[in-house]
């Protein structure tokens, strides 16, 4: 086993799972990492993820209990500080299948293993999750090795074994994350080597702390003017969403882009989505759910939804049934007049919500001074009930109905169109041959000259 100078001492690895904890509790639950598992073992088969699906952090918890709960392992956990799909798209490997790729062992391991699974997308909180899920699993405190020491480690098979080795990103100290990763490649290829020397049989693990962005963004501003392609800028950071906890489980989230309110007769907008709030006051239950949110500038903006059962649809809705706005000990209250529902277990999602445009907040109190109050709440998204995954939203039903403005105008522009083609072939189908012609054989017309 490992000298007492190479094994994590408790306090590290409580450290190290506080910043993993960090990261997830920035809420960045929509932003995935791959994960990579391989094995010289035959592995219980696990079934690859659908295109395009997320992998969450219950379907890695139960992946992993099938692989490790029987018997002994010897799992290799390799975290590199950054990882994303995108570094093996572009520098080849697993996902790229270059010739000339930087993951040239990685791939060689993964085709010539046991049993192996790609996980292309994982959510970031499953991953950051995974080394205090193994320990639990293996019942094994992990083993921070450097790969120039692990030869001279005994390793028992008869006994479970995490090593656990740290790998970098490139950072603006490098001169190429390509020769970074390389080297992580060449890393990952040592250890496998020296694990075959050992003839000991392993379950390899690859991912990252937290996601990277590889691919470069160019600022608007920097843009040459002309012709360009329409394409969404990336953003950066996604600001993590508002989450109330009761009883240890969220039981309400909010997320908008922006949290615009006008408290002044020439629509001065403030967005709350910038400042941080408390949620003192904040409520919920099966029926209710009341979401306070209190900003440092003495701004309360209170969301109150419930749900109950609708004998037609025979099922839960839940609705935003108001929401206030308070400052200076002055309130107005705007009722979510139409639109604002969405199946109980489902979040209400819309890009639009305000009070003076499309509303679908509608006043709910007259006071004079507060006429000119106003609310626009753009990329809004809201769940109040059945967040049971979670710190992740549920299937969002959005507010935009199906028949659009541009659907509307294909319809009537086709239905134009018909009633052209239906009046010209009625009109051809009018027309007639002559039924009587002018007798040739019969006398002709003389007219007679004069001198």
């Amino acid at each position: 086993m490992a000298r007492p100078e190479q094994r994590c001492t408790m306090v590290q690895f409580m450290a190290f799972i506080a910043n993993l904890c960090a990261y997830f509790a920035l809420g960045r639950s929509t932003v995935t990492v791959p994960l990579l598992l391989w094995s010289t073992e035959s592995l219980p088969p696990l079934s690859p993820p659908v295109a395009g699906h997320i992998v969450p952090s219950s379907q890695l918890t139960a992946d992993l209990t099938s692989v490790l709960r029987p018997g002994p392992h010897t799992v290799l956990l390799f975290l590199q500080d950054k990882l994303s799909k995108e570094d093996f798209t572009r520098y080849g490997g697993v996902y790229g299948n270059k010739q000339d790729g930087v993951f040239l062992n990685l791939e060689a391991a993964m085709q010539s293993s046991a049993s192996s699974l790609v996980l292309p997308a994982l959510e970031w909180s499953a991953a950051s999750d995974a080394p205090a899920l193994l320990q639990e699993t293996l019942g094994v405190s992990p083993v921070l090795v450097d790969p120039d020491t692990l030869s001279g480690l005994q390793l028992n098979p008869a006994n479970s074994t995490l090593l656990y080795f740290n790998l970098p990103y490139c950072t603006g100290l490098h001169k190429s994350c390509e020769q970074v990763l390389r080297s992580n490649d060449e890393i990952i290829g040592k250890v496998l080597s020296i694990m075959k020397d050992k003839n000991m049989l392993y379950t390899a693990i690859y991912t990252g702390l937290q996601p990277s962005r590889i691919i470069p963004e160019t600022s608007m501003s920097e843009q040459p003017p002309g012709r360009s392609l329409l394409q969404a800028p990336v953003v950066d950071d996604v600001r993590a969403p508002i989450m109330f906890n009761d009883s240890g489980a969220t039981c309400i989230m909010l997320w908008a882009q922006n949290l615009n309110i006008s408290l002044t007769t020439n629509m001065v907008w403030i967005d709350l989505a910038t400042q941080t709030p408390t949620l003192d006051g904040s409520s919920c239950n099966g029926t209710n759910s009341v979401l306070v949110l209190n900003y440092p500038s003495g701004i309360v903006l209170t969301f109150a939804m419930s749900q109950k059962l609708f004998p037609v649809s025979a099922r839960n809705w839940f609705t935003l049934d108001s929401v206030r706005l308070e400052s200076n000990n002055t309130a107005v209250a705007f009722t979510g007049a139409r639109g604002i529902y969405a199946p109980a277990e489902y979040s209400f999602h819309c890009m639009s919500v305000n009070s003076f445009r499309d509303a679908l907040l509608v006043r709910g109190e007259t006071n004079l001074n507060t006429t000119h109050w106003m609310l626009n709440f753009v990329n809004f998204q809201i769940q109040g009930f059945g967040l049971a995954n979670g710190a992740v939203f549920s299937y969002a039903s959005d507010c935009a109905g199906f028949f659009t403005a541009g659907i509307w105008m294909g319809l009537l522009t086709t239905l134009l169109m018909l009633w052209i083609l239906t009046y010209g072939l009625s009109m051809i189908l009018q027309v007639h041959t002559m039924d009587r012609f002018d007798d040739p054989k019969g006398p002709s017309i003389s007219v007679p000259q004069t001198e």
